[in-house]
């Protein structure tokens, strides 16, 4: 997708700002890449920029003070990370990884008080995506304590699907997962192992 304002219209964020705003934010846009594995943003770091996936897949995670990797999600092309430090001006509360070669817009937090400062419904839209994001923090932290571990990837993988577009009920469909066992396990707080046999009992469901 070549046309930021189209990407920008894509997002939980900016998705349902009027054109002409879209346009101004794009204006501040700029593009930068990243390698596959390359660290893009350090927990505990000054965080000053969020960034807009274009191309690849990024994790977002954090580790345990018994070092433990914890993941939080995945971020794919029309979404974002970096967004919590830019908006409350604190340090980075995760680490931003880059699964494959990532191409993304970034946007300063300056450049995004400027804009927001300017476009009233910019700061308005930031308060809704930030419940919004608490509000999946929740739902994910009450499904790892609360549901067993088939229905927890049974969840993710609907909600991948219902992302995608393509989950119709009674329908069989395909996707590409784009993650290994390992990574799905750390997505939904498990060992790779136990993903496995999980799977397998999906599967023989």
């Amino acid at each position: 997708m070549n046309d930021p304002t189209q990407l920008l219209a894509k997002t939980t964020l900016f998705g349902g700002l009027d054109a002409p705003i879209l346009a101004d934010i794009a204006k501040q846009l700029r593009e930068v890449s990243y390698a596959s594995g390359a660290l893009i943003l350090s927990t505990n770091d000054p965080g000053n920029t969020m960034y807009i996936v274009r191309e690849g897949r990024v994790r977002i995670s954090a580790l345990t003070a018994e070092g433990r990797q914890i993941s939080f999600r995945h971020v794919e092309p029309g979404q974002i990370f970096g967004e919590i430090a830019v908006l409350d001006g604190g340090p980075r509360s995760a680490s931003a990884t880059a699964l494959t070669a990532v191409r993304a817009l970034s946007l300063t937090r300056p450049q995004f008080e400027i804009l927001a400062d300017r476009h009233p419904s910019i700061a308005r839209a930031a308060l809704r995506f930030v419940c919004g994001r608490l509000r999946q923090t929740s739902e994910q932290l009450e499904a790892i304590a609360l549901y067993p571990l088939e229905v927890r990837i049974a969840r993710l993988l609907l909600s991948m699907a219902n992302q995608r577009g393509n989950a119709k009920a009674g329908n069989s469909i395909r996707f590409p997962l784009g993650m290994s066992q390992s990574e799905l396990a750390l997505l939904i707080g498990a060992t790779r192992p136990r993903v496995n046999d999980a799977l397998a009992v999906l599967e023989a469901e």
